[in-house]
């Protein structure tokens, strides 16, 4: 094992000093999901739970494919290639990975950064998205009710937020492990999973999740999207992170 590979290994795995850490309540591997595409190694492509027309009008179904089956992918494939030369990367959560990117070799940081960050964003994205999303309820519209200022408030500033991240990025709403709501924003593909919080969900505003569809118009697409929230899914992601198990 290369010294940068035991460093992680060693800050990831589980040692008494992180799990005395606040944030150790999170750490739990996430199961890999079936491969969508055929691939080599630890990292696998979950597959779509639902039709890549299932969104529609929303989201249309080429968004849809090319978004998965070709940018996700790539995130994938890139990871695995990282995994030939470190191979301790693809035995441990990816979560744990994230929130340690400081202890790894500059030589792979930013490629891990982007594509493992990339993999966890929309792992999460198809997830909370669905076809017959509903409305939120109990534990989670009284969070945000209580943290957010409503519904109405909570979507306003969302959007905003989303229109205002300046190039590619995503907007977030992050979940503290007693159930406080939070929106935030990143560049690029990174995540707050970079700073051992966790996501409850959140919107991809790179151009390809919307350009086919919207063109320049990323506020119509911010609006439209909360009609593909699945809210049963959110809820359960919101139990988890109270519980302590929710990973990516």
């Amino acid at each position: 094992m290369s010294p940068i590979s035991r460093r992680l290994f060693l800050a990831a795995s589980g040692l008494a000093a992180v799990a005395a850490s606040p944030r150790a309540v999170f750490a739990q591997a996430t199961a890999p999901a079936p491969a969508a595409t055929p691939m080599t190694g630890p990292f696998t492509l979950p597959q779509l739970p639902y039709p890549t027309n299932a969104l529609e009008p929303h989201i249309d179904a080429k968004t849809m494919e090319i978004h998965h089956d070709k940018h996700h992918a790539a995130y994938v494939n890139a990871m695995n290639t990282v995994a030939k030369t470190h191979p301790q990367l693809g035995t441990m959560p990816i979560e744990n990975i994230l929130d340690h990117l400081n202890t790894l070799n500059d030589d792979i940081k930013t490629t891990v950064r982007n594509n493992l960050g990339g993999h966890a964003n929309h792992t999460m994205f198809w997830q909370i998205m669905g076809p017959n999303g509903g409305k939120p309820t109990g534990d989670v519209l009284a969070a945000i009710d209580r943290d957010l200022g409503g519904m109405e408030k909570f979507q306003t500033e969302f959007n905003t937020a989303g229109g205002k991240q300046f190039g590619s990025g995503w907007v977030f709403v992050t979940v503290s492990k007693d159930g406080k709501l939070a929106i935030e924003t990143r560049p690029n593909q990174d995540t707050p999973l970079m700073d051992g919080k966790r996501v409850l969900m959140g919107n991809d505003v790179w151009e390809h999740a919307y350009y086919l569809h919207y063109q320049n118009r990323r506020p119509d697409y911010l609006k439209a999207w909360w009609n593909t929230v699945n809210w049963a899914k959110v809820a359960e992601r919101y139990a988890a992170a109270k519980a302590g198990t929710l990973g990516v």
